[in-house]
């Protein structure tokens, strides 16, 4: 079984990620996901804005999928990607993942840019995949 841990927030559902997903299922047909949504706050939210947020977001991926016939599982991790990564690496063992699929806004959206670096350096054994979304995505 390849597992793939697939990270992001509000690029989730985009065309570049779904149609990534369906190509390394494709790839192989014993293919699942897991997806994490680390938590996003927008200034002036509430904690239970922020988590009821990354819920629904994880939700409509899960159901995305699923129409799809795309097997997958997923969890809401903390604000930090990087952290909310390696907790789930962690939690599972490094080689239970065939690798990560880190899905950003583009270079000038983004508050993540920077995180696919910091995951190739926390997890160097674990191939990661950085998609960028359309700009679209920015708001």
């Amino acid at each position: 079984m390849r597992r793939y841990l697939v990270v992001g927030h509000r690029t989730l559902g985009g065309a570049h990620l779904v149609e990534h997903l369906r190509e390394l299922r494709a790839q192989a047909s014993d293919c699942e996901f897991h997806v994490l949504v680390p938590e996003y706050a927008a200034p002036g939210w509430a904690d239970f804005e922020i988590r009821a947020e990354a819920e629904a977001r994880l939700r409509d991926m899960l159901k995305r999928l699923s129409a799809m016939g795309l097997g997958a599982t997923g969890e809401v991790g903390t604000a930090d990607p990087v952290l909310a990564t390696t907790r789930v690496v962690d939690r599972e063992d490094e080689g239970w993942f065939a690798g990560i699929v880190l899905s950003t806004l583009p270079k000038q959206f983004s508050q993540w840019w920077n995180v696919a670096d910091d995951l190739s350096e926390a997890l160097p054994s674990i191939p990661l995949t950085h998609l960028v979304a359309d700009r679209a995505f920015a708001g």
